[in-house]
């Protein structure tokens, strides 16, 4: 089961007076799935995995599980290999059928390095997705690079956020059947256009049947209608790609009625000026 393609969502993480509120997790997961939405990713940035403990991380990753873990692709990221190889391997217990991985977040890697890293990692025997996202990791998975992973078997798929949608048709030429996933929501119709067979997303935690119908739509090529809901949900979707993507998705979900709550230290809470554009583009948008 090829669990990265189709609308896999980078799931928000609820937490009430400071704790990870385990029972909304689950349900919010079920609403997704239940709402069109085809798999979800607990333990990415969006779910602020970094300032969890191990304990909250693999409790995340199990109550994920416990809703359908054959539609569960846990992000395992991790300072070193061994310690995103211990998280790949909790994801295998829990059912989960393939796992994301950034390359390593200690420091800024060399492209050996980076192969040493997913060589370790793919040793559990879980298909891997890389993510690769140069702005956060300061470590650039390249065409080339991603030829070299995929030529020895490492990863099946790639969440490409750069931003340089240019990159999707390189990377068809140097790793063909490489799997491309739209990592960044305010490219999606650019990617899905260039081949993408699946979007890692943010903004179905709030909107998810307004964006399954765009995503089906840009899939399909029915660009009469992608057209119109992907300029209709673009000014949200941007926010995607911005430090504050955490706190915008949080309160278009409250906004929406669904809990996003309050994000954990050290992220702060919006200022006054971002925090009305997103909740009349929410608004407008429902």
């Amino acid at each position: 089961m090829t669990v990265w393609r189709g609308v896999m969502v980078a799931t928000a993480l609820p937490f009430v007076d400071g704790r990870v509120d385990l029972d909304r997790y689950g349900e919010h997961v079920k609403w997704l799935l239940d709402n069109g939405c085809d798999g979800v990713v607990p333990n990415g940035s969006l779910g602020e995995y970094q300032v969890l403990t191990p304990d909250e991380r693999l409790a995340v990753l199990k109550t994920a599980a416990s809703v359908d873990g054959a539609r569960v692709m846990p992000g395992v990221a991790a300072y070193g290999a061994l310690e995103a190889r211990h998280w790949t391997q909790a994801a295998a217990e829990a059912g989960c059928r393939a796992v994301m991985l950034l390359p390593p977040t200690a420091y800024r890697a060399d492209a050996d390095s980076v192969m040493a890293h997913y060589r370790e990692v793919a040793r559990v025997g879980l298909p891997i997705v890389a993510y690769n996202n140069p702005h956060d990791t300061r470590v650039d998975l390249t065409p080339p690079l991603l030829a070299r992973l995929h030529e020895e078997g490492l990863i099946v798929g790639v969440k490409e956020f750069s931003g340089d949608v240019r990159r999707a048709y390189e990377i068809r030429e140097q790793a063909p059947g490489l799997d491309l996933i739209v990592g960044a929501d305010d490219v999606l119709l650019e990617l899905m256009l260039a081949g993408a067979v699946g979007w890692i997303a943010g903004y179905p935690n709030a909107l998810p049947a307004q964006c399954v119908a765009l995503y089906r739509a840009a899939r399909d090529l029915r660009l009469d209608q992608a057209v119109p809901l992907y300029r209709e949900l673009h000014p949200l979707l941007r926010w995607d790609s911005r430090t504050e993507f955490v706190q915008a998705i949080k309160l278009s979900m409250d906004v929406a009625g669904r809990y996003g709550g309050p994000c954990r230290p050290p992220r702060q809470p919006l200022g006054p000026l971002a925090e009305k554009a997103i909740r009349e583009a929410t608004e407008a948008v429902l």
